[in-house]
């Protein structure tokens, strides 16, 4: 696969890529593919009806990865892809996602990627997806990303979704459907500054009998920026579900929540927790004691917030 280094860089930041990955990988660039591999478990193959791509993992695949970064850099180019993956049963596997769009010019780009997750009974999946924009033209750098997931009895998903750098746009929407003893676990953070704008839905059924779900979003809002995070939880029967926002406001910062709770069971136990507000001021003044200034303090407390 050949790139340059602003695709290197991009690689590194959505994929933490600095080299081609052991396992099952396959690299997008503008629209093209860049590279692929597969495992003798791990099969992708290229969509016939639409653009995106098939990951097929066999029952009992255990410790092994699969990495499907894109990058785009040629300013005004928009895609739509679709990536389904289907995850046999008793399998342990990481699969580590991402966008990355270095827009130098006038033009907005564009990447909306539709991911479906099915996942097997037992089955254990770590999800990683990183989004991170740069470039110096007056373009945007457009992100919308949507997750569908569907779990089968006892099957555990961990999703780890960052986006803390340049994107100007983005409506992230989260689906989700459990089964009997299935799992979800979102740990989702956020960073806007400027005039970008950030919508996160999430629609989480909770259909399994001791199914769970635990949502969890922290965010920093800067600037003139906007957030709106949107969760709605609904329990059909004996089940738990966790839905957690905090946000740090900053400057004309505006960050709107906005809770749902459904029970249609007695035994759904379902509870949502919020906060939003400034970063306190003797967080503030106990670091300038040690020498770093307002500024200094202010970005060392968000580096914490949303680690």
């Amino acid at each position: 696969m050949e790139t340059n280094e602003i695709q290197k860089k991009i690689l590194a930041e959505v994929a933490d890529l600095h080299k081609i990955p052991a396992g099952a990988y396959n690299f997008r660039i503008d629209g093209k593919l860049a590279g692929r591999n597969t495992t003798a478990n791990i099969d992708i193959q290229t969509k016939n009806d639409k653009s995106g791509i098939d990951i097929k993992i066999k029952d009992n695949t255990k410790n092994e990865s699969v990495h499907i970064p894109v990058v785009l850099s040629n300013t005004g180019y928009k895609e739509k892809v679709y990536n389904d993956f289907f995850i046999g049963e008793n399998c342990d596997v990481v699969i580590v996602a991402g966008c990355g769009i270095d827009n130098c010019g006038g033009k907005d780009s564009q990447h909306d990627g539709i991911h479906r997750f099915y996942i097997g009974k037992n089955s254990k999946v770590k999800y990683i997806e990183k989004h991170y924009g740069s470039g110096t033209g007056t373009g945007k750098r457009i992100l919308n990303p949507q997750t569908e997931v569907y779990m089968q009895e006892a099957g555990i998903m961990e999703m780890d979704m960052v986006q803390i750098k340049g994107v100007d746009s983005t409506e992230r929407v989260t689906l989700a459907n459990l089964k009997k003893d299935a799992k979800l676990i979102v740990k989702e953070r956020l960073l806007t500054h400027g005039e970008q704008k950030a919508v996160s839905i999430y629609n989480i059924i909770l259909d399994g009998e001791d199914s769970a779900a635990d949502i969890l979003s922290r965010s920093v809002a800067k600037e003139n920026s906007y957030q709106k995070f949107e969760v709605k939880l609904t329990g059909n029967t004996k089940c738990s579900g966790h839905t957690e926002c905090d946000s740090i406001i900053m400057d004309n910062g505006k960050i709107l929540a906005v809770p749902g709770l459904e029970a249609n069971s007695i035994d759904a136990a379902l509870i949502h927790e919020a906060a939003i507000g400034k970063i306190a001021g003797e967080q503030l003044m106990k670091l300038m004691t040690l020498g770093l200034t307002e500024k200094e303090a202010e970005e060392k407390i968000i580096d914490g917030f949303l680690k």
